[in-house]
Order: C-alpha cells, then structure tokens, then sequence
C-alpha cells in the first residue's frame, strides 16, 4: 500500500470477491462513494464503474490486462449521485480460508494522490520543471504546479486522462518502450508554438519502480530551454557576422547565406537576386502586369538537407519565373517579408498560378513559409525563400525575426561585393583597354604575353607592359608596376603608358627617359596639389634592343631586373642598377648594356609573378629561372608554361609576363 506519512491520504478499502461480488467496505469507502455497506455489499463490482458496456466492465473487474497478483494503476468510480470520481487505486490478491481468491481495492481520489513523503511533496510540486507521471495504462496520475500551467497546451497532462497516440511531449510507443525496457531517455528536445509564440523543451522520461521492484509507471520530467534557444539564435548570429561575406563574389556570398540557415533554422533555402546584382548573358524582363510568369532575378544560391536538391525548380545561376500573385511578386514590390507559419495547398491560394510550385510543395512536403527580402542601403537586391520539409514544427515570429537579420547582414555584404563588381569590372575593362592589343617585334624579335588581374583586393592593379618600335629598327620593352589597384591605378598607368611612349620617340636612352618621365610626373603631383599619402608611384624597367649591332641597353626605375636566358644556358638575372621608383622626383637611374646573341630569351615581368607570402623574391626568381629553363620552346607555350607553373593559387597581385626571343639574322 501507500506509504503511511503524517500528511499521506487514508485510502478507501473495498473486498471484491472471486465472482466479482462486494464483500467488504470500509468507512473511507462510504465517505468517499456515498454508499452504505448494506447498500453495496452483495453487489457485483461492476455497479461502481464508469464505463457504459457492461462487458467492458466485467473485463476489467476481473484482471482483462493479466492476472497479476498486484497491480496500481486510474480508476474512474461512479458515486451514489452519478458523478465520476477519478482514483489512483492499488488491487491486491488474497487467498481466503477456503482457498478462493479476492481482491483488497484501495483508492484515493487522483487529486489527493502525494508521492510520498511531506517532504517530497512540496518539493516536487513546486519545482521549476514540469514534471507527469503515468501508471503502466498511460494514464496521468500526478503532476506538480509546473505541469498543471500548460494545461491549455497539453491537455493529457491532466490527472485521469489517457495519453493520446499523437502526443508530441511524450509518444505513446516511446513510453512504453521505457516502461518495458526501463532504459530512460535523456534529452529530447520537443518544441511547439501559440499564437505565434515557439516554446522548446528538453525532456526526460524514466521508469518509476516501487520497493517491490514493480513497474508503477513512467514519468516525465521537462525543462524549458527557451532562453537557450535566445542563446543559439544569437549565436547564429554571430556567425553570420563571420561566415557570410568572406569574399566580394556576389554568388558565394549569396551561397554562404544559404548554408549558415540549413539545418539550423530552415531545411531548405533559396537566394535569387535581381538582374542589377547577378546579371546574366542576356537581360531580363521586368515584372509586369501583362503577363505570367515573366523571369524577375536569377537563382544565385540554394541548398537542401534533400541530397541533391530535389525540392528546387531552378537550379544556380538560371533565371527564376513567378506569376505576379506570388508572393515573390508582392516582396519585390512591398520590400517586406512574406510569412506562411502553415503553407496551405487547397484551391484558391496562389499556388493555384503557380502548378509546378505546388507539386514540389506537396511532393517535397513543404509545410511551412518565409520570404525575405534582400535590402540594403535603399536598394531591394533580392529575395531569400526558406522552407522546412522534414522539421514539422512551424516557423514562428521569432524565426522571422532571426530570418530578417541574417538577410540584413547578408544583403549588407552583397551590396559590397555588387559594388566591387561594378568597379571592378570598370577597372578591368579599362585596363585591358589601355594594354596593347597587339605586340609589334618587328624583324629584330618575337613576342609573347601574359596579364593576370588579381583575385583579391580591388582585382585589378596597375601592371602594364608595352613593345614600341623605335627608329633605325631598334625596339623598346617596356614592363611597370603602379601602386595601388582599381580604376585609379589603371587610370595612372595609361598615362604613364602614353608619357613613356612620347619619350621613347625622342629617342632618349634609357636611364634619361626614366628620369624624365619621373621628374614629369613628381612635377604633376605638385601642380594637382596631390595629397602627399597617396602620391602617383611606379616601377619600371625600360629596354632597347638594336638587332643590328646586338646591343641591348636597359634600366631599371626600382624595378626587378629581367632573366635573360642565352642559347644553350641557364637563365640568369643581370646584376642592374636599381633607380628610384617614378614619381618621387630623385631621378637617380643609369644605364647598363650587354650584348645578345641571336635566340636569346628575356623575360620581363612583375613582382606578382614570383612573389608569394610564404617564400622572399629570391625564392621567387629562383622558381622562374626553374620554368625558364627550355627558352627554346614556342614563346606561346612557354608563357603559357611559365605562368601554370608559377601561378598555382589565388593571385594577390597582377601578374604580368612579357617574352622576347632575339633573332638570328
């Protein structure tokens, strides 16, 4: 029986017999009933119960669930007046003197029902954890102050109720799994929402047992970790803050969007962007009211927990069609979130326009919505979709809320790397066009080429070379390096360029040309009221080859001296004068000459061809003397050659190459 504390309940006792007949009947019983012993004893059992099928009543009277010889569990007893009166009961077998069995029944009301102890009592009751318990039926028999306050959610939790075979909290089958086996589970988060509002709890079930070592139930112990669940929203957050934007390419950065939010808030992400950020080889139309399904932005990113993204309809980088009723259309044009907590699939919602989109959104089993603009410093950029398909809970307020903040970071970042490309596309463009779209040698020399733009910083610096045919057949080469990248970098190259080539046809030999063209522009700098952080400085080195007589003239304005690789040799470096850099107005260069015999190779080029952050320019040199190393190779090839082998990573400065083969005349 219960245990006998101070403040433990004193049970009613009743005697069945073997033949379901009352004959016992204590004063707690009459008190707790209404009956009178002489109105209840010779009575079948059955009369007590609450069930209407009197075949059902007899079944459970007599032991329908097993013959055990001890068995506690909810009992729901009819009163004198008709009412239901709910009952933790304990039935015992006994065996009588003339050996026929009965059964002791006592039982007090489930609202009386204590653990145990006067110590235990308040202590669980009143403890800041919901806390059920169920007898070996599954049904409640106890649950403390904490429970009784989601009564309104989870209406099992009320003493006598059984547990519905689609509980959330605790699954019936997962109960009696721990009932049977007695392993407990540990840990299970369970969430759920009210209006709007997302609970989440981690839950404990474990077997109770009784002295005896009988089964008495299962019971669950939950904890709300819904601040925690703050905690990892911000967390998320915070790695968005260094996940998303790690570089300016506007599709990665689209993409790191995507796979920061799966699985963490959504099973299924899509970003597509506006013609304006993603531009593709042909224009797009614009949405209009005059026809469906015209493409609005492209597909810039998506990722699935599906393998292989089933649930997409469009796959990266192709444009993405929507009729002008889906809510696509209306975030476009409001430049706010679309929110459908429960995606309905029923005729007369958009999907009705939309055919294709239905049938992923019930083959995938999409249940839930979130369409979130992409917006930054006043410019809508594009739409995130997020979709859960294999989580069932629905998306919340606070789920937005999370969606709308990460899309803020994201379209922040996507902003910068639209602006990169602009600029960076207008740097390029202008590079290449002030670059010489045709190398002239002449009879004195062959030619080959190479420019790299960068793949880091602003992509496109300052690099330039240049071949200038000279008088008496003679040919100047000319290799530079402007500091600083972008427009601005490509712009003072070109006018270096065009200052260099009208010194060269003067005439001037090397080392005076440099020294003009430096102190020109140091006298430009000074004329434009230049500012003295960011003033115009290059590199350079200037050649003159004369096929008649052999001799090749050279210097060098603080830049790297070329490889010259004679027939049959290794390349080598000449020992040349290094001059100041232009623009600083020393003009402090000299002159040195040598001699080529025909088929000699020289190599030109710029300081990101060999230098590297994890080796010094020697190093650097010494590898490319390594891949010069057959000068007498096709010039095409070998550049080609050259710049795979010295190449072999993201550049973080141009590389440029230019290659000059002597002739034997």
């Amino acid at each position: 029986m219960w245990g006998r504390g101070a403040d433990a309940p004193v049970p009613a006792i009743g005697v069945l017999s073997g033949e379901g007949v009352m004959v016992g009947w204590s004063k707690m019983a009459e008190d707790l009933l209404g009956y009178r012993s002489e109105e209840i004893l010779g009575r079948p059992g059955t009369d007590l119960r609450m069930e209407r099928d009197r075949a059902e009543r007899i079944w459970t009277w007599r032991g329908g669930q097993g013959d055990e010889d001890h068995r506690v569990g909810m009992l729901d007893l009819r009163h004198r007046d008709g009412t239901q009166i709910v009952t933790r009961s304990e039935r015992i077998r006994i065996d009588t003197p003339g050996g026929a069995p009965a059964w002791v029944i006592a039982a007090i009301p489930a609202s009386a029902f204590t653990i145990g102890t006067s110590v235990l009592e308040p202590l669980l009751a009143a403890a800041p954890v919901v806390m059920v318990a169920w007898d070996t039926d599954l049904r409640s028999a106890w649950r403390n102050e904490r429970a009784q306050g989601l009564e309104g959610v989870f209406p099992y939790f009320q003493v006598g109720r059984p547990l519905p075979e689609d509980g959330s909290v605790a699954p019936p089958e997962l109960v009696r799994t721990v009932l049977a086996g007695g392993e407990p589970v540990l840990d299970r988060e369970v969430r759920w929402s009210q209006d709007g509002e997302e609970r989440t709890f981690s839950t404990f079930l474990f077997r109770v047992d009784g002295l005896d070592a009988r089964h008495l139930g299962v019971c669950l112990m939950a904890i709300d970790i819904t601040y925690s669940r703050a905690r990892e929203r911000l967390a998320l957050l915070r790695r968005a803050s260094v996940e998303i934007g790690t570089t300016l390419d506007v599709q990665q950065t689209a993409q790191e969007l995507a796979d920061l939010a799966v699985p963490r808030l959504a099973d299924y992400v899509s970003v597509d962007l506006t013609e304006a950020v993603m531009p593709g080889p042909k224009p797009l139309e614009r949405l209009g009211p005059m026809a469906a399904g015209v493409p609005v932005f492209r597909r810039a990113a998506l990722t699935s927990v599906q393998g292989g993204v089933p649930d997409a309809l469009w796959p990266q980088g192709q444009p993405v069609y929507v009729p002008p009723s889906s809510p696509l259309s209306a975030v476009l044009e409001s430049g706010t979130s679309y929110f459908e907590p429960v995606v309905h699939i029923s005729p007369g919602t958009w999907l009705d326009d939309d055919p294709h989109r239905a049938h992923v959104v019930r083959t995938m089993g999409m249940h839930t919505l979130m369409m979130v603009p992409l917006k930054a410093r006043g410019r809508l950029l594009g739409v995130a979709t997020l979709i859960r398909t294999v989580d069932e809970t629905p998306f919340t307020r606070d789920d937005l809320m999370l969606a709308e903040e990460l899309a803020a970071r994201a379209a922040l970042s996507l902003d910068n790397a639209r602006q990169y490309t602009v600029e960076h596309d207008a740097a390029l463009a202008l590079q290449r066009q002030l670059l010489p779209r045709k190398l002239c040698g002449g009879d004195a020399i062959d030619l080959a080429s190479r420019y790299l733009p960068s793949d880091v910083h602003q992509g496109v610096g300052g690099d330039w070379y240049d071949t200038i045919p000279l008088q008496d057949s003679r040919i100047a080469l000319v290799v530079g390096d402007v500091t600083g990248h972008g427009i601005n970098a490509a712009a003072s190259m070109g006018r270096l360029r065009t200052a260099m080539r009208t010194l060269a046809y003067l005439g001037l030999p090397p080392d005076e040309l440099l020294s003009r063209l430096d102190e020109l522009y140091a006298r430009q700098d000074e004329e434009e009221d230049r500012s003295a952080l960011s003033p115009i400085a290059a590199t350079c080195l200037y050649v003159v080859y004369d096929p008649a007589t052999r001799r090749c003239v050279m210097a060098s304005a603080g830049h790297l001296p070329p490889a010259i690789v004679r027939p049959g040799g290794e390349a080598a470096f000449p020992d040349l004068p290094t001059g100041t850099p232009i623009g600083l107005g020393l003009g402090s260069h000299r002159s040195v000459e040598f001699e080529l015999d025909g088929g000699t190779l020289l190599a030109l080029y710029t300081d990101g061809l060999i230098e590297r952050r994890e080796s010094d320019l020697e190093e650097g040199m010494r590898r490319l003397s390594a891949a010069l190393d057959d000068g007498t190779a096709p010039l095409d090839g070998l550049c080609t050659s050259v710049i795979d082998t010295m190449v072999t990573e993201a550049a973080e400065d141009d590389v440029t190459l230019l290659l000059a083969r002597t002739r034997r005349l």
